[in-house]
């Protein structure tokens, strides 16, 4: 199954409905500081590698540290490459770092703690986490809003209110999210919503300073 969540399933059809005032050309702006703490490195960056372009996105280790370290690491040994934007949806987000072009699902690590009460907020251009259900199963999968989708924020440490922790903000190629999420689609065995030419991610590397 998908990262997704059956409860955020159901959102779809309110969140569609929502995404009509919600489509800013640019990312949205976070209230809550992502910058670096004082004598701190600079935010990581990493880029991805796409047919149809690339992404940079810049991470936010100060605000949700366990998803940004469990993302690098995944970078770093390589685990990205070759897997695909496996879930598109006009007016909501593009999914994928978990499944190869045939849709067989990469082998995962140890899901990780949900850090969506970090108070960052899922606008359109931000990194966030895949889960299913359990609010704590988030392995590699991910995904980058093209909407403000604020149903996705964390309102409670309950099943239903925790929310898909924002660990990210694509900085370079919104343009080309754009052009994915565009992409035609259909079903796929037991995935919707698959573009019908794969996406794939052909390198996903760190950027050096």
């Amino acid at each position: 199954m998908t990262r997704f969540s059956a409860f955020l399933s159901a959102l779809l059809l309110g969140a569609a409905l929502a995404a009509g005032g919600c489509s800013a050309k640019e990312p949205g702006k976070q209230t809550v500081s992502t910058a670096p703490a004082p004598g701190q490195p600079a935010n990581p960056r990493v880029r991805i590698e796409t047919g149809k372009g690339n992404i940079t996105v810049e991470l936010f280790p100060r605000n949700a540290p366990l998803s940004t370290e469990n993302f690098l690491k995944q970078v770093q040994s390589g685990f990205y490459d070759g897997t695909i934007f496996h879930r598109v949806i006009p007016g909501f987000m593009i999914q994928g770092g978990g499944l190869l072009p045939d849709m067989t699902e990469k082998p995962n690590g140890a899901p990780i703690q949900n850090e969506a009460d970090n108070g960052l907020k899922n606008l359109r251009g931000t990194l966030a986490m895949a889960r299913t259900m359990e609010p704590h199963s988030a392995t590699s999968q991910f995904f980058i809003n093209v909407a403000d989708n604020y149903f996705l924020n964390h309102r409670g440490k309950s099943m239903q209110g925790w929310g898909y922790a924002v660990f990210g903000q694509v900085v370079e190629g919104m343009e080309v999210v754009d052009a994915i999420v565009a992409a035609s689609r259909g079903s796929h065995g037991a995935y919707d919503d698959v573009p019908l030419e794969p996406v794939v991610m052909q390198k996903v590397t760190v950027i050096q300073k």
